[in-house]
């Protein structure tokens, strides 16, 4: 996708540091939501390594578009340690060899796809997980990363960072449940999957995530941030903006993913964030008016598009377990933010 973009590809090699690449080598990865903002980053920094390491770590993306694959991911297709598969794993899967390791990130992400398609949401979490479980026990899978969310923790009444252990309130009744009780049963799933087969599990728990490889024209505050600002167009604020947030760049959370993969303890759940790039909403909208030269404005949000919205105004996770195993990010959000829009502005988005 930025195959000549000379920024994108510097950051691949930052995010490539840190990482015992030996212990991937000969083994084969499948990618569930190959295409997204997270999977598509990965596969990136897999196929580049391989190149320039001159490794043969196996990649196989999933996704569900078959077109999305092609657009993402066409210049690896002659590359014999890449393969893709269309495939929903909310169906039976078309897929039968041995992998390795499993990283599961698909799932419905952005505050409109819940409102619209809550069914999908919750149950790719859910059947879509199970599916996938089950194929790992099937197949004598190593490890398997189930990618969990800040959105399990619910609301929060005591404004502190949310550790590992902590359980918030969430309401069940209302359709933006859908993602957050998913993710939940998707949590329960895999531990489930650990007491009753063994199988070997790991569970990030991300914050909110952002960078060039992101659908800017999806629902989520940022990423309306960023279109607005490569538009040269006034941010368009749809609250106060007082709400308190963990965000990270793509590249850290790609690392710290493979990191979790080699030196996460089997069975625990890891909050994936950074202090230096903690957050308030009306910040984050200044600092991308402030590149794009434009002002914030303030506009309320339709109805539809609101119930999709996290009713959360605090949201920032203690990331110190993660910090202890020796993960360290390498961008705070002023310069993920830059870094994203430089990137993206290369590419006349």
């Amino acid at each position: 996708m930025f195959a000549d973009n000379a920024s994108y590809i510097k950051s691949l090699d930052v995010f490539a540091e840190s990482i015992d690449w030996d212990r991937l080598n000969y083994k084969k990865i499948l990618i569930v939501g190959a295409t997204g903002l997270i999977g598509t980053f990965l596969i990136d920094l897999i196929m580049r390594v391989n190149k320039i390491r001159k490794l043969h770590i196996s990649v196989i993306a999933m996704g569900r578009d078959k077109r999305n694959i092609e657009v993402r991911f066409s210049c690896y297709f002659d590359n014999p340690c890449f393969s893709s598969v269309p495939a929903d794993i909310n169906q039976p899967l078309v897929l039968d060899e041995k992998v390795d390791f499993i990283i599961h990130l698909a799932s419905n992400t952005h505050p409109v796809a819940y409102a619209e398609h809550p069914v999908e949401t919750l149950m790719t979490n859910v059947e879509g997980t199970y599916r996938l479980l089950s194929y790992a026990v099937n197949h004598m899978t190593e490890r398997f990363l189930f990618l969990s969310s800040v959105e399990i923790y619910g609301q929060t009444t005591n404004n502190e960072p949310l550790k590992e252990t902590d359980c918030g309130y969430i309401d069940c009744n209302t359709v933006r449940a859908c993602y957050n009780e998913g993710k939940r049963a998707g949590e329960s799933l895999c531990q489930a999957f650990i007491k009753q087969y063994n199988l070997d599990i790991v569970i990030p728990r991300l914050c909110r995530i952002y960078g060039p490889t992101m659908k800017i024209d999806d629902s989520k505050a940022l990423s309306q941030f960023l279109k607005k600002g490569l538009q040269k167009e006034n941010i368009v604020l749809k609250s106060k903006g007082n709400q308190y947030f963990s965000y990270l760049y793509v590249g850290d959370t790609v690392n710290a993913l493979l990191h979790l993969l080699l030196n996460g303890k089997k069975g625990e759940a890891y909050n994936v964030a950074d202090a230096a790039s903690n957050i308030h909403l009306k910040d984050l909208a200044e600092y991308v008016a402030s590149w794009a030269g434009k002002s914030v404005v303030f506009d309320i949000p339709e109805k539809k598009e609101s119930a999709g919205y996290s009713k959360a105004d605090y949201a920032i996770l203690d990331s110190n377990k993660l910090c202890k195993t020796g993960w360290i990010a390498k961008y705070n959000i002023k310069r993920g933010i830059n870094e994203t829009l430089n990137i993206l502005d290369m590419e006349k988005y």
